[in-house]
């Protein structure tokens, strides 16, 4: 048996998760709510459905707002009102119902909000960047005035909208959990709100919020802790970092670790790890680029529940030009990470983790097809 198709269990402070595999469907903005209002359509169960039926063991949706100046384009996801929430239920059972776990990756865009989606009806006009208002765009918002971004200017946040944000993000876990999903991802990385917190890139403030390690990483420990006291304690949380910036003076790998570490004792056991997404992209190109952030991170907590002689229940996953099975399954024998997380290569073929396990030699009846799809011959 490969390891990347062993069976894995994402822990929380009281349950537990099984994963059929250990393949994950990253969450990928697909800038198809027409209606701009944030409810899930037609086309976000087709997508995720397929792959779910494709063999994925998790499948994450998209970045989906927890509030709608949250929004990375008007056309995202949101799960800022109940209906929302209910138009998300037939998604989850539908995707349980192939055999795949249901996780929802929370977001909020900060000052990367209100811009064209990087699909062909916006990039064939030239409509990129920030949406202006009278094409329904809206004044973004983040812990300081910057330019960074190459956007419209942010208005900061005072820190009275900084607790309201906070309980935003608390909100929009509940309607998960009703939503039927079974696992969260906060999205802090790529630049976006969480991550401009983070890093001395682009947050210059001077309260309790900025300057220091302790206050640039404050906003997403209370986001944390507000959506683990509201999020079922059976239920894995998780959370998504840049693991780097790459720019002399941002956010670093080392910082990372460390904040990984101090989050788990926060109830979250789940890292996923990227990198850069403030300014232009300055580091490594290349398969696999990322997985050395994962391989840190997984280290980090290692160590600290070695130290503390406790079981370590942390399950770290790699992201970054992991395209075929091969390479998958050598990231998860190297020990660099506990699960792969595939996204374009599944936009590309739905069934990415069922092909895949082919090509490792897994036997048939071991192979996470579709049951209608058997005549395939896989």
């Amino acid at each position: 048996m490969s390891t990347l198709f062993s069976e894995a269990v994402l822990s929380a402070p009281s349950g537990q998760l099984a994963l059929r595999n250990r393949t994950f469907l990253a969450p990928m903005c697909m800038y198809s709510v027409d209606a701009r209002d944030g409810v899930p359509t037609p086309w976000h169960l087709v997508h995720l459905g397929a792959r779910a039926a494709g063999g994925f063991g998790m499948v994450i949706a998209e970045a989906t707002a927890v509030v709608p100046e949250g929004r990375i384009s008007p056309e995202d996801l949101g799960l800022w009102n109940d209906e929302q929430a209910a138009a998300f239920r037939p998604i989850t059972d539908f995707i349980r119902s192939q055999g795949a776990a249901a996780g929802v990756q929370l977001a909020h865009a900060g000052a990367k909000a209100s811009t064209y989606g990087n699909v062909p009806r916006f990039v064939s006009q030239g409509l990129t960047g920030s949406v202006p208002a009278g094409d329904g765009g809206w004044v973004t918002v983040a812990p300081s005035g910057t330019s960074a971004h190459g956007l419209a200017e942010p208005r900061p946040l005072s820190a009275e909208e900084i607790a309201e944000s906070v309980q935003a993000w608390a909100a929009a876990a509940r309607r998960a959990d009703e939503a039927g999903f079974d696992f969260i991802q906060i999205h802090a990385a790529h630049g976006y709100l969480i991550h401009q917190f983070l890093s001395p890139l682009t947050n210059r403030r001077g309260d309790g919020y900025g300057g220091s390690y302790e206050g640039r990483t404050r906003y997403l420990r209370e986001v944390v802790a507000a959506v683990r006291a509201v999020w079922p304690a059976e239920k894995p949380l998780g959370v998504r970092f840049s693991g780097s910036d790459w720019v002399d003076g941002g956010w670093t790998i080392e910082e990372t670790a460390r904040l990984a570490v101090e989050l788990r004792s926060l109830g979250v056991t789940v890292f996923d790890l990227s990198s850069g997404g403030i300014g232009a992209y300055r580091g490594p190109v290349g398969p696999g680029y990322q997985i050395a952030l994962a391989d840190e991170v997984k280290k980090a907590l290692a160590a600290d529940a070695q130290e503390r002689s406790v079981e370590n229940d942390a399950f770290v996953t790699a992201v970054g030009m992991i395209t075929t099975a091969q390479q998958a399954e050598q990231v998860l024998v190297n020990g660099q990470a506990d699960g792969v997380s595939i996204a374009r290569a599944a936009l590309r073929e739905p069934n990415w983790a069922a092909l895949a396990a082919r090509e490792l030699g897994e036997a048939v009846e071991k192979t996470p097809f579709a049951p209608q799809y058997w005549r395939a011959h896989w």
